[in-house]
């Protein structure tokens, strides 16, 4: 039964990877295709931004019912439901022509992938307790890595056609406009784009197909049952919450918000930063962003095995470090080249580890509930909402001023000085742990104060049976004593020979010597009553 329950925590494990690889790819999914969703409703790129807020709308209102929902039903039947309205999501967006069912179809994946994420943190959490933290790690490497294979495989793997179908598209229209009237001409080309606008549905239907394997899985995994680890934690929730729940939840809202908020501007920025700001060239530009994300994911999986040795406090201080001296020294030499390219790096992974270690480190002082987890989630969404819309709007009112590097300056220190207060926090010793300390303080008294008392009573029996010793040794004294003068009266006898106890045929002698008694015999036997 051992064996059977850690093969089902690692299938668990190995499906939220999976799961959370198809997440990435579902949000990164969305910038290279956005062109085509535009022509596909008719719309220009920047008529229909509101799909983006329909889907932040979506990621938002997932969290908070994902959260409500975790705390009464299974976890596993509902990360299965939330990825197969992912993949409907994704097989509808494609074929819709109308913007207002775009949007609400980007809602419906938004609050599918807001319950994905709040979920799969939960889930990994009860199934692994305390050993949580490499598989954390290993949740948000895999989104790491879906964020960077989704573009790949919308333009390359699945758009390698399109340049093609252009070459022909061009012969075509030549030909077409050669031969036939201007009406006519003008219809071929317009379904010679619908025909060059629907390679890019693949890439939706590849992504959902994965999603709708994925969450058959999960069905699969919840028709095993429940673990026993869930049972027990379950049990244990009303003991183990800390002193300062709230306020440790409360604070690290805050820092998550501050911190994904800064991680996605930097993310979204740099590219535009290197070119207009360090008036870098677009191809450098565009490895300065590589460099970034490159060492992003690769520093999450890094993570996965150094959060087999190391504490996540220690994991989120090497962070918080790292991210403090690389952001201030991009504010410092916002200019320099090598400052950008060597703080790039070091920042980006810097930022790699601090969501899934701050998820394990609160898990080590009190209980991370569905609610809780939405919590963390909504805050990184505000702040990946939030920020960049603050940081593109004063970028663009002070041309010359690097603001996008003191974003990150000030994103920083503001987790610096969150961390250590929610430490302090953590820290404090809780209702129960008061008691407990009270309780081993009595105990402790209780026991000196009963090996006094038992001390006393020893000594005092000690002198007692001392008392009785030397009232023995006295008797016994007298009573040799008397022996051995009776004996001396007696002649001819030595002390010796002299019997305390009458022998038989004296005391039945019928001599009138024996009848009579001597004179000694009768002294000797009023000094036996008197010994007596």
């Amino acid at each position: 039964r051992g064996g059977e329950a850690a093969a089902l925590r690692w299938c668990i494990s190995g499906a939220l990877c999976a799961a959370f690889l198809g997440l990435g790819m579902s949000i990164a999914v969305l910038g290279p295709t956005f062109p085509n969703l535009a022509a596909n409703v008719h719309k220009n790129v920047s008529d229909i931004y509101y799909i983006f807020v329909g889907r932040s709308l979506g990621y938002l209102g997932g969290s908070v019912l994902g959260g409500l929902l975790f705390d009464c039903m299974n976890a596993r039947l509902l990360l299965a439901l939330s990825m197969f309205g992912t993949t409907v999501g994704l097989y509808g967006i494609p074929w819709c022509k109308k913007s207002l069912l775009l949007t609400v179809l980007m809602s419906v994946v938004g609050a599918s992938m807001g319950i994905l994420d709040t979920g799969g943190n939960i889930l990994a959490l009860n199934t692994w307790g305390a050993e949580a933290g490499p598989h954390l790690q290993a949740l948000h490497f895999s989104f790491a890595l879906g964020a960077f294979v989704a573009p790949i495989l919308a333009k390359m793997a699945l758009g390698g056609s399109e340049s093609k179908d252009l070459a022909v598209a061009e012969k075509t229209n030549q030909s077409v406009v050669r031969s036939v009237p201007t009406a006519s001409a003008a219809s071929a080309l317009s379904a010679l784009k619908y025909h060059l606008g629907a390679d890019f549905l693949w890439s939706y239907v590849v992504i959902g197909t994965y999603l709708l394997f994925v969450s058959f899985f999960f069905f699969v995994l919840y028709s095993k049952g429940s673990s026993g680890r869930d049972k027990s934690k379950a049990s244990l929730q009303k003991s183990v919450f800390a002193k300062y729940h709230y306020a440790l939840i409360l604070l690290l809202f805050m820092f998550f918000l501050c911190y994904v908020g800064a991680e996605v501007t930097y993310g979204s920025y740099i590219f535009t930063y290197a070119k207009v700001f360090a008036e870098m060239k677009e191809n450098e530009a565009a490895a300065l962003n590589s460099v970034f994300w490159g060492t992003f994911a690769a520093c999450r999986a890094v993570a996965i095995f150094c959060a087999a040795c190391l504490y996540p406090g220690t994991m989120i201080v090497l962070s918080l470090a790292g991210s403090a001296v690389s952001s201030s020294c991009l504010a410092a030499f916002a200019r320099h080249p090598l400052s950008l390219w060597v703080g790039t790096a070091v920042y980006g992974a810097s930022m790699a580890t601090i969501f899934p270690s701050g998820i394990a480190w609160i898990e080590q002082y009190t209980v991370v509930q569905g609610k809780s987890a939405s919590l963390f989630v909504i805050g990184a969404a505000l702040g990946e909402m939030c920020i960049p819309a603050v940081v593109g709007y004063l970028q663009g009112r002070f041309h010359r001023v690097p603001v996008l590097m003191y974003a990150a300056l000030g994103c920083s220190a503001m987790t610096v000085l969150l961390f250590p207060l929610m430490y302090k926090l953590a820290r404090s010793p809780g209702e129960s742990d008061l008691t407990e300390m009270s309780e081993n303080e009595d105990r402790k008294a209780l026991l000196s104060n009963s090996g006094l008392n038992e001390d006393e009573e020893d000594e005092e029996d000690a002198g007692e049976w001392n008392e009785a010793d030397f009232e023995v040794i006295e008797m016994n004294d007298m009573l040799r004593n008397s022996v051995i003068e009776t004996s001396r009266k007696i002649p001819g006898d030595s002390p010796a020979k002299v019997p305390l106890q009458p022998h038989g045929d004296d005391a039945l002698s019928d001599s009138p010597g024996a009848a009579g008694g001597s004179p000694g015999r009768k002294n000797l036997s009023v000094d036996r009553e008197k010994n007596d």
